[in-house]
């Protein structure tokens, strides 16, 4: 496959920048891979007990965090599946404290939580693995806004990055290496 490239300002929210400043340059693919078992490594390194830490109250547990960032993978997901296969239909946005507050995340093990994300990761892979090379710049409409099926997939790698520094930063989670 040839490199999928950077997607141009033009081909997401201004609200996704932050996620997609995250993820420069370099193969997209490879990156969420990479992302990925960075990610395994870290939380296996948690203890259970950690999980459920808050770092302030009302907000997300560690387990929440990790079960929003999973919600997040499939919602985008399925954008770049709708969007890639032609999707017409503008489709909705989601409201990620709705789903936190409804999700159980807190109830779920750590282990099973970073089992499901990666699994999910992994489904993502080959969604994206699978992609013919035209459908990586078709435009969808989502949360009223056009995205591309490119930027979705630097949004997904973006997003994920965030939640790690904020659990590295406000939640003293070890960085994977």
């Amino acid at each position: 496959m040839d490199t999928i490239g950077q997607p141009e300002a033009t081909e997401y929210a201004p609200y996704y920048e932050r996620y997609v400043a995250l993820v420069r340059g370099g193969d997209i693919l490879k990156t969420l891979e990479e992302q990925a078992e960075a990610v395994r490594r870290s939380l296996h390194a948690l203890p259970e007990a950690r999980a459920a830490f808050r770092y302030a109250p009302g907000k997300w547990s560690v387990r929440e965090v990790i079960g929003h960032w999973t919600d997040g993978e499939r919602v985008l997901a399925y954008r770049t599946l709708a969007f890639a296969r032609g999707e017409k239909a503008a489709l909705p946005a989601f409201d990620e404290n709705e789903y936190a507050r409804t999700s159980g995340h807190d109830s779920i093990p750590l282990a099973g939580l970073v089992e499901e994300f990666s699994a999910v990761r992994s489904a993502t892979l080959l969604l994206l693995r699978h992609l013919p090379p035209q459908t990586w710049n078709r435009v969808g409409v989502a949360n009223g806004k056009p995205v591309s099926v490119r930027a979705l997939a630097f949004i997904m790698a973006g997003h994920v990055a965030h939640h790690v520094a904020m659990l590295h930063d406000r939640y003293v989670v070890a960085p994977g290496r």
